[in-house]
């Protein structure tokens, strides 16, 4: 980059926190996907003011502007493709005020999802989104893709746990939507239009988060099962009683011994299992758990228990979330894919998936957040092997046209970045995506923000 354009931008918002080094830029050219593409300057502001100067001399010299939280997406929404600059948001990362009698917090985008949990610990309170990568996962990058978890199923998604917003346009603006009660029926509820816009429409500069009292007590059951769709069968009889489970999540064969032989937890082997949580009132979780096991059971069902400790609960949880970086010993290449259907069609989806395994002879793993009908599916293929690629990427276009035809969308928490980017025009029809590109002007007139993601040419 010209050295005098380094310098407007150095003198607006500080040396400091302008980064030119081609070494130094490096470590934010990728994100936990297969795309790469170095920055040609990265910025770090601490501050509302230094994003807004960003943004304005971004739109003055019409350079891209990607913002970033800590990379851990896997879509690559926050690879700099076109160049240009990246914004991180690793040094806005103040918790401003935690409220407990209004069950709210204020926090900047660079606070860590797993650093704000222990911070709530002493009020009693949490915030429901607890993604794989929360230890060091920021909450402004799970606000850009609706980030979800375990425990989504009872509580919600990002979108669902967000009260207002402060953002800076494409203009350099800042704008303010929501509210700070729980209750708005003031205006268009433009916050819930930002969260899962992946930095396409305006960046997040500060997020006031809906929090919830931690349960006082919650308590685990281990479900064993023939075949993944005995399993799948379960789910739809679980999600279809009144009591909503905390936690439901799947895993088939490989994925149960992926969790056992690396992610060391006691488990034999079985077609599939069902991680099942319940919690609330002790004196109610005996009946709950109960309920909970009863419609766990049925045909095709191995076995119940309940771990015998907080330790093997905890053990189990730590196998699930390691399974992910464990499909890394299966094969050097991984397409995954976070689809999601209605729980109804789980079952139908499972049965696909496991026949498209079938013909194309390539290992497919999968395990997720079933409760809510997300499903990760991880097809296994090896990078050498130019057949093998290109029956891999054959099965995700397969997969995410029998996804639509469940009525199920192409992602549930990962969001679209590039990796689905492509797909869109199947999932919305032409005046929808008219409908979203004229959103897309409406904040960003010069499309500087995050361009090339999400929406199709």
């Amino acid at each position: 980059m010209d050295r005098s354009l380094i310098a407007v931008f150095e003198k607006a918002l500080g040396h400091e926190a302008v980064l030119t080094a081609a070494a130094d830029c490096l470590a934010y050219g990728y994100d936990n996907s297969s795309y790469r593409a170095n920055p040609a300057m990265v910025l770090l502001p601490v501050r509302i003011e230094q994003v807004q100067s960003a943004v304005r001399l971004a739109r003055h010299y019409k350079l891209p502007l990607t913002a970033r939280g800590r990379g851990t997406n896997t879509t690559g929404a926050s690879v700099p493709i076109e160049r240009g600059i990246v914004i991180s948001f690793e040094r806005m990362q103040r918790i401003l005020a935690i409220a407990p009698g209004d069950r709210s917090a204020v926090v900047e985008p660079g606070v860590l999802n797993g650093d704000l949990q222990l911070a709530l610990m002493p009020h009693g309170l949490f915030w429901p989104p607890d993604p794989t990568s929360a230890p060091y996962c920021s909450i402004g990058g799970n606000i850009a893709c609706n980030a979800g978890g375990p425990r989504a199923v009872k509580y919600g998604a990002t979108r669902d746990n967000v009260l207002a917003l402060k953002a800076v346009t494409g203009t350099g603006e800042l704008v303010e939507f929501g509210a700070l009660t729980n209750k708005n029926a003031s205006g268009f509820d433009l916050s819930r239009l930002l969260i899962g816009s992946e930095g396409g429409l305006a960046l997040v500069v500060e997020a006031t988060l809906k929090l919830h009292p931690k349960p006082a007590a919650s308590r685990m059951l281990r479900a064993l099962y023939r075949d993944v769709e005995s399993a799948a069968e379960a789910v739809a009889r679980l999600m279809a009683q009144p009591e909503t489970p905390s936690m439901l999540e799947f895993m088939d064969a490989t994925a149960i011994r992926l969790a056992r032989d690396i992610g060391g937890a006691d488990l034999p082997d079985a077609g599939a299992l069902l991680m099942i949580e319940g919690d609330g009132d002790p004196a109610q979780l005996d009946a709950l758990m109960q309920t909970l096991a009863t419609h766990a059971g049925g045909a095709g069902c191995l076995d119940i228990a309940i771990p015998g400790s907080s330790d093997e609960q905890a053990q189990l949880m730590a196998a699930r979330r390691a399974l992910s970086p464990a499909l890394r010993s299966l094969a050097s290449g991984k397409i995954n894919e976070d689809v999601v259907v209605p729980v109804s069609r789980v079952p139908e989806l499972v049965r696909f998936v496991e026949q498209l395994s079938r013909d194309s002879g390539l290992l497919i793993v999968c395990f997720g957040h079933i409760g809510n009908g997300n499903v990760h599916v991880n097809v296994m293929y090896d990078k050498a092997e130019a057949t093998q690629t290109a029956m891999a990427e054959s099965c995700a276009e397969k997969l995410f046209t029998e996804v639509l035809r469940l009525g199920g969308m192409l992602s549930g928490e990962h969001g679209i970045g590039l990796a689905k980017r492509g797909f869109m025009a199947q999932a919305f029809s032409p005046e929808t995506l008219a409908m979203m590109r004229g959103i897309k002007t409406l904040f960003d007139p010069d499309n500087i923000l995050n361009p090339g993601k999400t929406l199709p040419e």
